[in-house]
């Protein structure tokens, strides 16, 4: 009986865990904070490619795009501004959907950060 139970819950918590790469595409609300404490506001766009990478875009006042990667709950990508002048991100993705992260720009101290919202 008791490994009956045991799997039972374990099935029931699988089914309610949604593979991430199938909900982390699609369009986002972006609020951010620059290195100078300023905050910035716009849009994200995450297009799925494989099952655990994919294409960003940002509209925060400069576009900018990248390349994106899943691995468990952490979310990186990668992006360039101008030619030569490149970005990293890393999210944890929240329950919710929700991307919460740092990023910082290549040979710059310090770092911002930068939440993404689903709008649904």
């Amino acid at each position: 009986m008791r490994a009956a139970s045991t799997l039972c819950l374990f099935l029931l918590l699988s089914l309610a865990t949604p593979t991430l790469a199938q909900t982390i595409g699609g369009e986002y609300s972006v609020e951010g904070v620059d290195f100078d404490g300023s905050r910035y506001s716009g849009t994200a766009t995450i297009e799925m490619t494989s099952s655990n990478t994919c294409r960003i875009s940002w509209e925060t006042g400069t576009s900018s795009t990248g390349l994106c990667m899943i691995y468990g709950n952490a979310f990186s990508a990668a992006y360039a501004i101008d030619s030569g002048v490149y970005g990293l991100l890393v999210y944890e993705i929240k329950d919710d959907g929700t991307l919460d992260g740092i990023w910082t720009i290549a040979d710059t101290a310090g770092a911002g950060s930068e939440t993404l919202t689903p709008i649904r």
